[in-house]
């Protein structure tokens, strides 16, 4: 249960943003993984149900050992006022199209791809962070950010095709929503969880997913109702899709973590780092071509990840 305990040290946050990148890295393998002849044979809005359903049961988990071991306290209690909780449909709301885009983003590129695609949300997230939260970063942060955007894209780039990008322009279009929901979606979550430093994460998680549920029930009703009546809630569902259910489960819960105890830079980079994780083991699964371009690719995030971390130092 560590990871649903707040960090209390670096070397914890440490483990929980590592957590958080081996999590990230197998997220796009498993969805991938999950289909069946090149389609998903389970409704993606009852997946998407269930891990938000599992992030508030864990929360609930975490709770209940917390009370027992140190009480119900002003902090820990689920009782809440209007003010904090109308605050959580937002990001609730702007998660479930980012997730439910994810599985159709398939459709256009592979894993690796995906990971890659995904650090669109680099961009997004850095000028949300600025506006929003008015948190500056450094020059050598944001240098770091522009090798970091640049070493993406280099790792994308494909010399033996008539297309310059792997990508299609269906995907590069859906990739730039999710950037952009997920930046939002990051920061705000960030800013609100952040309001009070004190109220334990378990709490405001707790009340996060809950709509996360509310959303994910109305989407399956506007979406999939007749499948659902029809074949069953888990009509489809496989092994890989619940590894893929928890899987999904346990890296929000440790993308909040992060938020609450570092910041959304922090998930940033570890995104990126993931990347590299996803595109390693897709050799193996899919037969996936690392060509010389992702390794220089490569090479450049991991510069730009060692210049973050220099730049906060220097703050």
């Amino acid at each position: 249960m560590w990871i649903f305990s707040a960090p209390s040290g670096s070397a914890s946050m440490s483990v929980v943003t590592l957590a958080l990148t081996v999590l990230t890295s197998s997220q796009a393998i498993l969805i991938v993984w999950s289909k069946r002849a090149g389609k998903y044979e389970y409704s993606v809005t009852t997946a998407n149900f269930m891990v938000e359903t599992l992030k508030c049961a864990l929360s609930l988990a975490a709770l209940a050992r917390i009370w027992r071991s140190e009480g119900v306290t002003e902090d820990n209690r689920l009782n809440t006022t209007l003010d904090e909780v109308i605050v959580f449909p937002i990001p609730a709301a702007l998660y479930l199209v980012k997730n439910l885009l994810q599985y159709y983003i398939f459709a256009y590129v592979d894993a690796p791809g995906y990971q890659i695609l995904k650090n669109l949300n680099i961009i997004s997230t850095g000028v949300l962070y600025r506006i929003i939260l008015k948190k500056k970063l450094s020059e050598i942060q944001w240098a770091a950010f522009i090798l970091l955007c640049a070493g993406c894209t280099t790792a994308q780039l494909k010399s033996n095709s008539d297309h310059v990008l792997q990508t299609p322009f269906q995907g590069w279009v859906m990739a730039i929503v999710m950037a952009l929901l997920s930046g939002f979606a990051g920061v705000y979550t960030e800013a609100i969880i952040k309001k009070r430093p004190t109220r334990n994460i378990n709490v405001q998680n707790f009340w996060l997913y809950v709509f996360g549920m509310i959303f994910n029930a109305a989407a399956i009703l506007v979406q999939d109702f007749d499948a659902v009546m029809n074949k069953g809630f888990f009509h489809g569902y496989s092994f890989i899709t619940v590894l893929m259910i928890v899987n999904h489960a346990l890296s929000g819960i440790a993308v909040s973590m992060v938020m609450k105890y570092a910041d959304n830079i922090v998930k940033v980079y570890s995104t990126s780092v993931a990347m590299l994780l996803t595109a390693v083991v897709s050799v193996f699964l899919f037969g996936f071509d690392l060509s010389l371009a992702f390794f220089l690719g490569s090479t450049v995030v991991s510069v730009a990840v060692y210049l973050h971390s220099a730049g906060k130092l220097q703050r």
